[in-house]
């Protein structure tokens, strides 16, 4: 057999190969892992929700008689100053136009007011010509009793018979008043409509001024334009913008594991930097609310105070939307272990951790926690390394090296 330089070229790469793999599989095999450090700090459970902010004092302005409002002369986002600025003007409304059936109905409620009329000024003259008519009875008896033909009886009856008369007139008096009012009545519904006449810039006796009841920002207009109003119609709503607080609703369960006075940081609310309030008040009533997936839920309003001052938070507004973290609980110097390096063993907890360059398998009992670390009661002291993130290839006793040495 011939062996050629190529073949044996051949051969030695393939023991060469051989040996390297040979030389692979003898060596230790790490595998990388996270590692994280079991230190003690400050450690805070908190209650997470979304919420609402909203001025405390909103004072909802209306109508208070009907008619019509005219255009608003405020703006939304105006301010207005308690008792003095102007924000809404209502006039009296024009009359309503009349149907067919309406309108004779009224043209004969007219005709008949002036019929009477007709009557009343009638009786009227007739009274006045029995009142005249006592009168000149009255003034003969006078002459006869003072000659001595007439007795007092006759003028005492020609007496009562004037007074008679001039009741009954100024009764008729009063009946021709009274129907000519009724007339008047009668012809004010058939009054049209008419607006051509009405001034572009009404004058300061056209309507009612309502001023603003505190002094403070425009919140909301219902409608700028000018319309006919029913008295009690909401026109606008007003507040001082600085009066700002915290609406979230809880779940009963979360709301009870809180209490007044607890800390609360405001985030996600536009600016940079997370916010502080207080929990100043937990509602003792519950209500039901459906979430988004249809389940009936019970909720319960709490309120929050703002710590941070206004001018750190001056674009806030009302009812922004904001996100809360209420503390629940709060530990100064807890010994703290990462929650993505916990898991069950046997239905305990446990973690890895390294000795050496050795993972090693260690059962471990905690507290309190929250998204991020838990509190350690046993099993873990200061300063042990743990594995974050353990893989399925991390098993006691298996050789491990810090992924962040490789890179």
């Amino acid at each position: 057999m011939r062996f050629t330089f190529r073949n044996i070229v051949i051969g030695a790469l393939v023991v060469a190969g051989i040996g390297v793999a040979a030389w692979q599989i003898s060596q230790p095999q790490y595998i990388p892992v996270d590692i994280a450090t079991v230190e003690k700090g400050v450690l805070e459970v908190t209650v997470n929700a979304d919420g609402m902010t909203r001025i405390k004092d909103v004072f909802e302005v209306s109508a208070p008689v009907s008619g019509q409002v005219l255009r608003s002369p405020v703006k939304i986002g105006d301010t207005v100053v308690g008792g003095e600025t102007v924000v809404a003007r209502i006039e009296p409304g024009e009359p309503a136009f009349l149907d067919e059936r309406a309108r004779k109905q009224a043209e004969a409620t007219v005709a008949q007011a002036q019929a009477a009329l007709v009557l009343s000024e009638a009786n009227l003259r007739a009274a006045e010509a029995d009142m005249n008519n006592a009168q000149r009875q009255l003034d003969r008896i006078v002459e006869l009793h003072e000659r001595g033909t007439a007795s007092d009886a006759q003028l005492e009856q020609a007496e009562v018979a004037l007074d008679v008369a001039a009741a009954q007139f100024d009764s008729a008096l009063a009946n021709k008043a009274m129907r000519e009012s009724e007339l008047e009545a009668a012809q004010a519904v058939l009054i049209e409509p008419n607006t051509q006449d009405r001034p572009a810039e009404p004058g300061p006796d056209c309507c009612i001024s309502i001023t603003a009841p505190i002094s403070g920002q425009v919140l909301g207009i219902t409608n700028e334009s000018a319309r006919m109003v029913q008295a009690g119609t909401p026109l606008l709503t007003i507040g001082p913008p600085n009066d700002l607080e915290i609406t979230v609703d809880l779940l009963s369960t979360d709301a009870v594991r809180i209490a007044p006075g607890a800390k609360a940081y405001v985030e996600r609310w536009g600016g940079k930097d997370a916010l502080e309030a207080v929990v100043r008040k937990i509602e003792p009533a519950a209500y039901t609310k459906i979430s988004a997936l249809g389940i009936e839920e019970q909720r319960v309003r709490v309120l929050l105070d703002f710590v941070t001052p206004p001018e750190d938070r001056p674009a806030l507004g009302h009812n922004f939307r904001v996100y809360l973290r209420i503390v629940e609980w709060r530990g100064e110097d807890a010994l703290r272990v990462p929650i993505s390096a916990l898991f069950r063993d046997d239905g305990d907890w446990a973690v890895f951790t390294i000795e050496g360059e050795t993972a090693r398998l260690r059962p471990v009992e905690v507290g309190r926690r929250n998204t991020e670390f838990a509190e350690v009661l046993s099993g873990l002291q200061p300063g042990d390394k743990v594995i974050t993130h353990p893989s399925d290839r991390v098993a006691d006793g298996v050789l491990v090296v810090d992924r962040t040495t490789l890179e």
